[in-house]
């Protein structure tokens, strides 16, 4: 087994990033979405919880589970002004293969290089796994890290419920955590001087640009709102058309008036890509529908204030109700300009990005200074299967991030 001192040992794992991405390729893959379907505390997320533990207890570091559920995989003991790197292992549904899991496979080959390299961290190191940051189960994106820094109250966590009704409380009991613990732990965060998160590209920048890793400039303010339109449940053969309140067709409409506010609106981005009426049935008209919205970009109030109109006078045109509901909030984030130079200069003034998708790194550049590196997709598709990197650009962020560690941890 490798030490903890930095020394390299016949036992060293190979540094390839890639290799580690191949070895959970077939966790939590969805046979009828495609793709891949990893939710917190399910069974492909708690294998891939106990795969990470055991390739970081192979390389010598010492793993601890947090009050909320993060793990925490440490070179060195656990102290002040450490450097952290890390990302997530859960998904969207029928998600893609990197959004997540590269950014934990590369820290854990990051420290492989370091090690190939002679290398001694003069601080702490560790490589970070966060809970349920694309909020696939519960609802809330970035909730580990949420919950982490107490920027999501534990009460509210606690009472979140996935599809099926189980709550956050009950699921997190299940994994083995004590749900009375849940909730802002200042003394870790403390110990947390810098954090840099690696992720796949969610977009074109760096097929433009013609390179394989970018540094993150800002992530835009977005938001998730529920919308829940009641009317009256019935028979689907025995009621008269004009004699339904059907919450169906306010919620189909408002799908469609989203699309269109938002087209009006300069760089808001608007989508429901989630819609379920209760109680589901082919031969029963729907008594409740709820509809999830996501928006993004610089007018959302405005957007969403207009959806919600739409959405009231949809409803009540036919005779129902709807009730909105905000579900999460984050600010436009700009990550640290000075700690975003530093990265950026260390790999030869690789270009700076901002990006409309959410990171655990987001959440925490509240309370650190923190950064994102990113790696080329040259299909710019994320959430989705078709999400893709190539093996060389996976290999080449790993190096691009060991040599950010390195530089970090003098």
């Amino acid at each position: 087994m490798a030490d903890t001192t930095g020394t390299p040992t016949a036992a060293t794992p190979e540094p390839s990033a890639s290799g580690l991405l191949a070895d959970i390729a077939d966790v939590g893959r969805d046979r009828t979405r495609g793709g891949y379907s990893r939710h917190v505390f399910d069974t492909a997320e708690l294998d891939l919880r106990e795969w990470f533990a055991g390739e970081a207890r192979r390389r010598g570091l010492d793993v601890e589970r947090d009050r909320n559920g993060n793990l925490w995989a440490w070179w060195g003991a656990p102290g002040p002004d450490a450097v952290v790197t890390g990302s997530h292992l859960d998904s969207v549904p029928g998600g893609g293969a990197f959004d997540g899991p590269l950014g934990v496979v590369s820290g854990l080959s990051a420290v492989d290089i370091l090690r190939q390299r002679g290398v001694t961290p003069a601080k702490p190191l560790a490589v970070v796994v966060f809970g349920e940051e694309e909020g696939g189960r519960f609802g809330v994106p970035c909730l580990g890290s949420r919950l982490l820094t107490g920027s999501l109250p534990a009460e509210r966590a606690l009472r979140l419920r996935d599809p099926d009704g189980v709550t956050f409380a009950e699921a997190a009991r299940r994994g083995g955590l004590e749900p009375e613990h849940i909730g802002a732990d200042p003394g870790l965060v403390g110990r947390i001087g810098r954090f840099v998160e690696l992720h796949v590209e969610q977009g074109r920048g760096l097929v433009d640009l013609g390179g394989p890793v970018a540094v993150g400039s800002t992530v835009i303010a977005h938001g998730r709102w529920r919308l829940t339109f009641a009317g009256q449940g019935n028979h689907a053969g025995a009621t008269p058309m004009d004699d339904r309140r059907d919450p169906m067709l306010p919620a189909a409409e408002t799908v469609a008036a989203v699309r269109r506010i938002a087209a009006s609106a300069p760089a808001t981005r608007a989508t429901v890509g989630r819609l379920t009426p209760n109680p589901g049935g082919t031969n029963v008209i729907a008594s409740t529908v709820d509809v999830w919205l996501d928006a993004r970009g610089p007018d959302v109030p405005a957007v969403v204030r207009d959806v919600e109109a739409a959405a009231r006078a949809a409803a009540e045109a036919e005779g129902c109700t709807v009730e909105l509901r905000e579900e999460s909030w984050s600010d436009e984030v700009v990550f640290d300009p000075v700690l975003r130079d530093e990265v950026s200069a260390e790999l030869g003034d690789a270009p700076a990005l901002p990006t409309g998708a959410g990171h655990d790194a987001a959440v925490l550049s509240a309370h650190v200074p923190a950064a994102m590196l990113y790696v080329r997709n040259p299909t710019g598709v994320s959430h989705a299967p078709e999400e893709y990197a190539e093996d060389s650009d996976v290999d080449a962020g790993a190096q691009a991030l060991a040599t950010t560690l390195a530089r970090l941890c003098r």
